[in-house]
């Protein structure tokens, strides 16, 4: 029996038997659906500020290129693509790019928690041993996954993740090793290996900030009208009453009867009930929640389109710190998951290992940039070509020297230029 078959078969085995609660995914909300706890937040993200939060965080991770590198005894340098390298970086399926697919995780895990890639291998067996080839990188929707752990030993080395996946078109169940899916969790997690959304937290304010929304968009179908008491003399039987009262809602309600006067009958009298949202104070509650909720993402006011105490230099202050405080966590972790699931052991030994470039959040204006790469320049920092580099310019054949100013000299030196020792004699 080959490997593939014991492993379809500890697989069979492995639902049959029963033995193992999934610690999150699909199959772990189908219990919860089965006992009468609705897991799933679908509401949330047709909420303005949460889906921004969204976007902001899936295009952090998405609009930064992935680079190979390798560490040498002379510092790091740029190493020379693999096929797997093109995949990460050029195409890692036949039907996205890197900027799709690093997106779509990242939305996914911080809508669900957690998001999931899976490395499709091909192993070729050979004489010795055999060779492991990486086909195509796919992203998994969060919620079609559950991540179990092997506390029986199914499947042959007790305490192991596995991860089930139910493909949504097919309904096809397939089971993978924890070494070919790349598992990435937000920062709120209790055990280390599963994540929990923000969205769990901030369950009340979303509903709250769903509910204000709601009640604004009533106000628009009702043309901003207020509710009325109507007052009238005499007695009416039910059926004459509501003939009353839908004649007047049809004449005053909805957006067409917007400022629209209408007569009113002697002895009939309409007196509006509905508070204001100024004596509410409805501007400033839903403010206070969008910040709440940009707040637990680690978004910045300016970054929801808040500039009430923000100028132009705090909000160029206010995005270095986004990128310190919030997205440089989610670089670190992608980098890590990557470095450790992506590559080969050999690459590992030889020191290989994949780095996002985070300079381009921070990128500045022209003047700036090219103020800053003169300075790099000229002091050693960069070679010519470095800054080349940085403006998409292509590589001078005399551009690789580090170059200083003429004028600067060793401390040990100074003073030697006019024939004056150290000691300070002739």
């Amino acid at each position: 029996m080959n490997l593939t078959e014991r492993f379809k078969n500890a697989y069979r085995a492995f639902f049959d038997s029963g033995p193992t609660v999934p610690l999150y995914g699909a199959e772990a909300e189908k219990l919860l659906e089965w006992l009468g706890i609705d897991p799933r937040n679908t509401k949330a993200i047709e909420e303005v500020t949460y889906y921004t939060c969204l976007k902001l965080l899936s295009e952090t991770i998405g609009k930064m290129p992935l680079k190979y590198y390798r560490m040498t005894d002379k510092g790091r340098i740029r190493a020379e693509p693999t096929r797997a390298t093109q995949l990460l970086t050029v195409r890692p399926n036949p039907y996205m790019t890197p900027t799709t697919l690093w997106t779509t995780t990242e939305m996914n895990c911080q809508h669900y928690g957690n998001g999931y890639i899976w490395i499709r291998r091909k192993f070729t067996p050979a004489a010795y041993g055999g060779t492991c080839e990486v086909m195509d990188i796919w992203p998994m929707q969060s919620n079609s996954v559950s991540v179990y752990m092997d506390d029986a030993g199914i499947f042959g080395d007790e305490g192991k993740i596995y991860y089930g996946y139910v493909d949504p078109k097919t309904g096809k169940s397939y089971m993978f090793q924890s070494d070919d899916v790349m598992h990435f969790r937000t920062w709120y997690s209790l055990d280390g290996i599963t994540g929990e959304p923000v969205r769990k937290i901030l369950k009340y304010t979303l509903e709250g900030m769903g509910a204000s929304q709601e009640v604004m968009n009533n106000q628009y179908k009702q043309g901003l009208t207020a509710a009325m008491a109507m007052q009238y003399t005499g007695d009416l039987s039910d059926d004459k009453r509501k003939l009353l009262t839908k004649k007047f809602a049809d004449a005053l309600s909805g957006p067409k009867n917007a400022g629209k006067v209408i007569p009113v009958p002697i002895g009939l009298q309409l007196t509006p009930l509905k508070i204001s949202m100024a004596d509410a104070q409805f501007a400033e509650l839903r403010k206070a929640s969008a910040l709440q909720i940009a707040a637990a993402f680690g978004i910045k006011p300016n970054m929801i389109n808040n500039y009430d105490k923000s100028s132009y230099a705090s909000s160029e202050q206010q995005a270095i710190d986004y990128l310190v405080n919030t997205a440089l966590i989610r670089i670190k972790q992608y980098e890590e998951e990557i470095n450790a699931k992506f590559l080969e052991p050999q690459e590992q030994d030889a020191r290989f290992f994949y780095k996002f470039n985070e300079k381009v959040i921070l990128r500045t204006d022209a003047k700036t940039q090219m103020e800053t790469l003169k300075d790099g320049v000229n002091n050693g920092i960069y070679k010519p070509n470095d800054a080349r580099d940085y403006l998409d310019l292509p590589y001078d054949p005399a551009g690789n020297k580090l170059i200083v100013n003429g004028n600067y000299i060793p401390l040990e030196m100074v003073g030697q230029q006019y024939g004056i020792s150290q000691e300070g004699g002739e």
